[in-house]
């Protein structure tokens, strides 16, 4: 069946208001809008206001409700418009939300699951063009969720849901019209596990979210130049699924590691290091990263795709990597 990002996302948050009464969804326009992105249209009318709640313009307040909500039994789904948002909501996040189950012994689980829009590529300035997903999960306590394909779009969420604890789901703003075939029973994920999207044997491009379909174009183009490369989406960033990461080296003995978040502290950082760490003398040459450039994302068009990892950027860092080192 023909769908898009958008649709499967809907279609998931739709199914999870069926299956289980506890499951409500919460966010500024989520209802009668049908939300920013228009990911909820029609659910309001379908599952009324008690289901489909909109929010006064306080992501600080409505992430604390989520959290209670959840501690009181209930399965939230709390959608902040964009990442940047989530920053007026850390707090919540980060003090509540990941510590709660620690810091009461383990009697308090959290079963809240955020999500939120990410990334840059669609004119929408500095503000609102944030990938800041590396910097979450940062954090213990959470596990955060990428999905770069309608399959994950469609079944991340069901998984995030039975999650004992806080779930971060990241929805690339790139891909929401971005449309393919979906089985009709598509369902639940298994969220712990990286995928591999490309076989190959020459280089691995690692990366995630919404830079997936730009290294899969790399991976072609590459192919056309003789450059076999295997591409590895992450799909989960909390955490990483180690042994896929160094599975893929052993193969390929090389690696470039996509990643649209800025080069310093990025989650790039944390994958080359891991590499390093546990596959040195696997590696027969050293990690290469594309990475956004370190300036706040610009508006003008041409130097907004300037400063994202591009095409051509993950081909020449993949043909370093691979001709430079024999």
């Amino acid at each position: 069946m023909k769908t898009t990002y958008r649709e499967a996302m809907r279609a998931a948050i739709r199914e999870a208001l069926l299956r289980d009464d506890r499951v409500f969804l919460m966010g500024e326009d989520v209802g009668a809008y049908g939300g920013c992105f228009a990911v909820s249209l029609g659910l309001f009318e379908e599952f009324g206001p008690e289901r489909i709640r909109d929010t006064p313009l306080s992501e600080s307040a409505f992430v604390g409700a989520g959290i209670g909500a959840a501690l009181g039994g209930m399965r939230p789904i709390v959608e902040i418009m964009t990442v940047n948002f989530s920053l007026l909501a850390l707090d919540q996040i980060m003090n509540n939300a990941a510590t709660l189950l620690h810091m009461s012994g383990g009697q308090f689980n959290v079963p809240l699951v955020i999500r939120m829009t990410t990334g840059a590529g669609r004119q929408l300035g500095a503000q609102h063009s944030h990938s800041l997903e590396g910097w979450l999960a940062h954090i213990p306590g959470l596990r955060i969720l990428t999905p770069a394909t309608l399959a994950d779009a469609r079944g991340m969420l069901w998984t995030a849901l039975e999650d004992p604890d806080p779930v971060l789901i990241f929805e690339h703003g790139s891909l929401y019209n971005a449309q393919g075939d979906l089985d009709d029973d598509a369902g639940a994920v298994d969220v712990s596990a990286a995928a591999i999207r490309r076989h190959g044997s020459d280089v691995s491009l690692i990366t995630y979210g919404g830079t997936l379909p730009t290294v899969l174009e790399s991976a072609d183009q590459l192919a056309t130049e003789g450059i076999d490369a295997e591409v590895l989406d992450l799909r989960t960033l909390r955490p990483l699924d180690d042994d896929a990461i160094l599975a893929t080296i052993r193969r390929t003995h090389r690696a470039v590691v996509v990643d649209e978040g800025w080069r310093s502290g990025s989650i790039s950082a944390e994958v080359s290091s891991r590499i390093t760490e546990a596959a040195f003398f696997d590696l027969d040459a050293p990690v290469a990263r594309v990475c956004s450039v370190e300036v706040p994302i610009p508006y003008a068009k041409d130097l907004e795709l300037a400063a994202l990892p591009s095409l051509e950027d993950i081909v020449v860092a993949a043909k370093d990597v691979v001709g430079a080192h024999g």
